[in-house]
């Protein structure tokens, strides 16, 4: 069976705190136990928010959401994978970077529960940079040192999430809002 790629939106964005988050437009109130759930799963959700756990918190990461009509299994180059749903009331999801504010904002074909898997590769290769870096700076560093690190990891850190399309969002009931 062919799967067919209906749309894909790449972000690069920075962990802020270490933390990614994609959630619906609407659903921009936090969770504390999926975030705790990240730092054993990389992700994790509530359902209406997802939270991306990076091992550092300075290099751009790059992120890719990809709507399928069914999605394909995760690579085998894949450093790690995890299923995900995620539930968009408004057809727009927001990627966050928890304390630096918003990235991106990116329309769905349409509101509704999707559900597939997030994988992410240079995970551990980012973050074994970053330590070091980090190491191996003195007081005596100059200050832009850091940044022209940060900006030429050799290995980018990359978290694909591959959704499809599985059915209308719940309907809100009025006497929740």
């Amino acid at each position: 069976m062919t799967m067919a790629l209906l749309a894909e939106h790449n972000v690069t964005t920075t962990p802020g705190r270490r933390v990614l988050e994609i959630y619906d437009a609407d659903a921009h109130l936090g969770d504390e136990a999926a975030m705790d759930a990240a730092e054993t799963q990389v992700v994790a959700g509530n359902g209406y928010h997802l939270y991306l756990l990076s091992l550092q918190a300075d290099m751009k990461v790059q992120m890719t959401i990809r709507i399928w009509d069914s999605p394909p299994a995760p690579p085998a180059e894949a450093e790690g994978h995890t299923e995900v749903s995620l539930e968009s009331e408004t057809g727009i999801l927001v990627i966050g970077q928890l304390d630096r504010g918003p990235a991106d904002e990116i329309t769905l074909p349409r509101p509704g529960v999707y559900e597939g898997h997030a994988w992410w590769q240079n995970r551990q290769a980012a973050a074994d940079y970053y330590n070091t870096t980090l190491d191996q700076l003195t007081d005596d560093s100059p200050e832009d040192q850091l940044v022209e690190a940060w900006n030429n990891c050799p290995d980018t850190e990359r978290y694909v999430l591959d959704f499809a399309y599985t059915r209308e969002p719940q309907p809100v009931d009025d006497d929740d809002q």
